[in-house]
């Protein structure tokens, strides 16, 4: 297989995966672990796969053409740091899949938990595999979003939300950062290529805007590894189940901020800003965290808090900018990434068979899981920095970078004897994870009698900790190949020499190591009275807790702030909402034409008396809609018909043919959708009080003075547009190049599904959007109580009713609409084959799928009117959801077809084609495309007609019942269609 397509699979199957396990059944918890543990073994073997390709420096690399012209290609990278990273999160993955299968209850809606997690891997190995900066922070933000959904699975629990919430604003806001400041680099490079980007180090940090990028850069990556000051959010995301906090906190989620500092460190390295900000946020977080966990009483907490502290390890070593360092930082990232989970997953097995994670509760586990608790205490030993174990080897490195790192005396003195407390505080927080839970008495009062897991469960456990011993041990066999390949990838040809040997001889980071040793002993053995007291908190830090000031600052943003612009800009009532959005409109459109002005040139066309009149009437049928809206709603919507049929000639006057028809469709569709609303609305109270008379009169002269400058400025930009001198613009390369590049002789239609396909696209997510809104919203509502009772028309329709007493119940229409109903009906299938017809037509002609899908719209409308809901929906089985999805679904199936052949996304091909009978007929793809718009206006329409339909056929006791309940919406007659 090429690979090219081995490195898509690597990407996309985790999330194609993902949809199929959320559509498996709750109790499918086999089916689940089977489908998730053979996904993540199969992308583990396809990445092992790549070793031989990036071994000595190479480079896998596959790009996908997007949007060429801006530098926005797609772009799948794999070198040998990517490839060390996709082993860490597909392998760990696979073991994370094995232990949930054990770990989680069949309580829980494993589906749910699977999918998340697939998706999880999903964004993580599209963020290491992004050849694009662009593409590698659009993953960032999707692992900040999964993440908040992973943390927060066990939503009924409030710290479980507290934590998501928390983790999600703190790293989707170092997100944003990351993205302007991507966009800082891109701008300074003059491309968004990573290729490009990490060729152009003297540029970048030479730039006048390096310290800018620098700042937002480091604020997304320290957000995300929980550097100072940011550190405080790691610990409250363990809420989330054991499984998830093994998996972000080794080889994933918090791994992400570290990645990014070495993908960029040989272009942002190397200078003042760098050392100074990244080194010592690393030194502070080592020492924090480090001392922290040795006060923590849950297991998770510690093992978080350790996370952080050894974070801060990598962070620090990053910092320093030297090769060395660097080297040292990729080793402890793989070592960390082992150990840690293993110690996340023994301290679930703790829970699992126990019932609690307290230290202080937890004592002599090693007489009831013997198996369990030597894996663990191998583990510790690791994390500890104990001789023999990989742990040790990469931290050694640490010891030997600060001892002989010298740019000047404080630094010289900072670094090692930071280094050298951390490790101490290292072994005494190790030392007690081992001690207080598995040595001294048997515990007691427990939820359940301890006792070791099943055997599937410890597997995982067994294989991470085998590997501790196996790196410690002999590195050059195990890891030395693999560690040179990721080093190889970020150094290059400066990738210096260095010794993966146990023993170096008797130097200064023994020396370190050793005082390391003893010094965090004699740290626990003099800390165990308070460690097993029942005071609680850290000491010293206990004032300044990250997570009190986080509240803070929220409450005074979301709260007391926004409880001051909402009162001074906010209101429930639509017309101040929009009296402020015209009034800042009239403002914004105002200040260019103040400052500059603009040339007032006569027309070069001669007065036309008829289109002058034309205008006038549909002027006065605005005005008249505007006085009316007061009085009569019905006759405000013919009126404003009227001005909108009085823009439909406009149209056609100045031989805009498809902007005509479409304003046509447009006018009756939402015409008849207002009407259908406005059934709906309170009837208006006549104001009574002279007070109340002359404040109602000022607002109206008001907004009618904002209406006219908003009218008039308008007016005045278009005058200014249209009268300005011809100057060559796009419009001439439309023209010329529409049925030579899209096939089409319709410019405005190839415009939509060729040229401009990509916006159109996005429009139709908009439209699809809105439309599923307005669904969900009119579930929810609830009729004024005036306007429950039937109208007029319907009471007459009841009498009719009864003096026909043969007709079935579902076959009543309206008597006052007999025979419109009737024509309204036979009109169904012709609407239809018009529909079809301006589809088809529209790449040369005027129609095209929007015009054509609105017209099928109104054939279902009509149905409606004529029939009433019940009667239409016993007859048509209608599914606007599929309908929407589909479009969208063909549409963007069209863009990628194009990639098949090797053309940027949505690129368009057309040909001739001689069909039998017909003739030679030009068909493009473009007409896929335009199919999908069809449908999905057809879906939205039809969808937001639903939802005002099933408004009349809500008995007037439900409408009340449930505006005195507040329950949920009574289930509305046909919504089982609404798929």
């Amino acid at each position: 297989m090429p690979l090219s397509l081995l490195l898509i699979a690597i990407v996309a199957a985790p999330f194609v995966t993902a949809l199929i396990a959320a559509s498996l059944p709750a109790n499918a918890r086999n089916a689940e672990a089977w489908l998730s543990g053979v996904l993540s073994l199969g992308l583990l073997a396809i990445t092992l796969s790549f070793y031989p390709h990036v071994a000595d420096g190479g480079v896998v690399r596959y790009e996908i053409e997007w949007l060429p012209s801006l530098g926005l290609n797609l772009i799948l990278r794999l070198d040998g740091f990517a490839w060390m990273f996709c082993v860490l999160i597909t392998g760990i993955g696979f073991l994370v899949v094995l232990y949930t299968r054990y770990y989680m209850s069949p309580k829980d809606p494993v589906p749910r938990f699977f999918a998340f997690l697939l998706a999880f891997m999903g964004a993580m190995l599209g963020l290491v595999t992004a050849g694009n900066i662009i593409q590698l922070a659009i993953f960032w933000e999707l692992t900040s979003v999964i993440s908040f959904l992973l943390i927060g699975y066990w939503h009924h629990r409030s710290d479980a939300r507290d934590g998501a919430r928390m983790a999600l604003i703190i790293t989707a806001s170092g997100g944003l950062a990351l993205f302007a400041g991507l966009l800082v680099i891109g701008h300074i490079v003059g491309s968004y290529d990573l290729d490009v980007v990490l060729a152009s180090g003297d540029s970048i940090r030479n730039h006048g805007l390096y310290n800018v990028a620098l700042i937002l850069m480091l604020l997304g990556a320290m957000t995300k590894s929980a550097q100072f000051p940011f550190q405080f959010w790691l610990p409250h995301a363990m809420a989330a189940p054991t499984p998830v906090s093994a998996y972000l906190h080794s080889a994933t989620m918090v791994k992400a901020g570290v990645f990014l500092l070495v993908r960029f460190w040989p272009v942002m390295s190397g200078t003042e800003g760098w050392f100074w900000i990244v080194t010592f946020a690393g030194l502070i977080t080592l020492m924090i965290g480090a001392y922290a966990a040795l006060f923590q009483r849950d297991l998770k907490g510690l093992l978080a808090y350790s996370t952080i502290s050894h974070l801060g390890l990598i962070t620090t070593l990053i910092g320093m900018s030297t090769p060395l360092a660097l080297v040292a930082a990729i080793f402890h990232i793989a070592n960390h990434a082992t150990f840690k989970a293993s110690l996340f997953m023994a301290a679930g097995i703790i829970d699992h068979e126990t019932g609690t994670r307290d230290i202080r509760r937890l004592s002599g586990l090693y007489h009831f899981m013997p198996f369990t608790a030597t894996l663990a205490m191998i583990a510790s030993a690791a994390m500890a920095g104990v001789p023999l174990l990989n742990g040790f080897l990469s931290k050694e490195m640490f010891f030997t970078e600060t001892a002989e790192f010298d740019p000047n005396m404080f630094v010289n003195l900072a670094l090692p004897i930071g280094a050298t407390i951390a490790g101490m505080f290292s072994v005494a927080y190790s030392l007690r994870f081992v001690h207080g839970v598995f040595f001294g008495p048997p515990p007691e009062k427990l939820d359940r009698v301890p006792h070791e897991p099943p055997a599937l469960m410890r597997r995982p456990i067994e294989f991470l900790v085998l590997i501790c011993l196996a790196v410690g041990i002999i590195p050059g066999i195990t890891v030395g190949p693999y560690l040179a390949a990721a080093v190889t990838a970020v150094l290059g040809e400066d990738t210096p020499y260095y010794s993966l040997s146990i023993w170096h001889g008797f130097n200064l980071p023994l020396l370190m190591s050793v005082i390391a040793l003893i010094g965090g002993v004699l740290l626990y053995i003099a800390l165990f009275r308070y460690l097993v007291s029942d005071r609680d908190g850290t000491p010293l830090l206990h004032r300044f807790r990250g997570q009190r000031m986080f509240e803070k600052v929220l409450v005074t943003v979301t709260w007391r702030w926004a409880r001051v612009l909402s009162a001074w800009s906010g209101t429930r009532r639509l017309q101040p909402q929009l009296l402020i959005i015209v009034t800042l409109a009239v403002a914004v459109g105002a200040l260019p034409l103040w400052n500059r002005g603009g040339p007032l040139v006569a027309p070069t066309t001669a007065f036309d008396p008829v289109f002058a009149l034309m205008w006038l009437v549909g002027g006065t049928c605005a005005l008249a809609a505007a006085y009316q809206a007061k009085f009569h709603r019905f006759a405000a919507m013919i009126l404003l018909g009227g001005a909108g049929l009085v823009t439909c000639m406009t149209f056609v006057w100045f031989s805009a043919p498809d902007l005509a028809l479409t304003q046509l469709v447009v006018e009756i569709a939402t015409t008849v959708l207002i009407l259908l609303g406005l059934r709906w609305l309170p009837q208006r109270l006549p104001t009574v009080s002279m007070d109340a008379r002359i404040r109602d009169a000022m607002r109206r002269y008001r907004d009618m003075i904002v209406a006219a400058a908003a009218g008039l400025g308008l007016g005045l930009a278009s005058y200014l547009i249209m009268t300005r001198p011809a100057v060559e613009g796009i419009s001439s390369f439309f023209l010329e190049n529409a049925y030579s590049e899209g096939g089409g002789t319709n410019v405005v239609n190839v415009m939509l599904v060729d040229f401009r396909a990509f916006d159109t696209l996005g429009e139709m997510a908009v439209l699809g959007v809105v439309a599923l809104t307005v669904f969900a919203l009119l579930r929810r509502f609830r009729p004024a109580s005036e306007s429950v009772g039937k109208p007029q028309q319907q009471l007459a329709q009841n009498a009719f009713d009864r003096d026909r007493p043969e007709r079935s119940p579902g076959d009543t229409i309206a008597a006052y609409l007999l025979v419109p109903s009737q024509i309204m009906q036979w009109l169904f299938p012709v609407i239809m084959v018009v529909a079809v017809y301006l589809f088809m037509r529209g790449h040369d002609l005027p129609g095209g799928g929007f015009v054509g899908g609105l017209t099928m719209s109104i054939a279902f409308i009509l149905q409606y009117m004529a029939g009433g809901t019940r009667w239409v929906e016993d007859r048509l089985r209608i599914l606007p959801v599929i309908w929407i999805g589909s479009g969208l679904a063909i549409a963007l199936l069209t863009g990628l077809g194009a990639w098949i052949f090797g053309y940027p996304f949505l690129t368009t091909y057309f040909q001739y084609v001689d069909i039998p009978w017909i003739g030679r007929v030009p068909l493009a793809s473009a007409l896929l495309f335009d199919l999908g718009v069809f449908l999905l206006v057809v879906g939205s329409t039809v969808l937001i007609l639903i939802a005002l339909a099933h408004q009349s056929v809500r008995s007037p006791r439900q409408s009340r019942t449930a505006r005195r309940s507040a329950a949920v919406p009574v289930a509305e007659a046909g919504s089982e269609e609404v798929r």
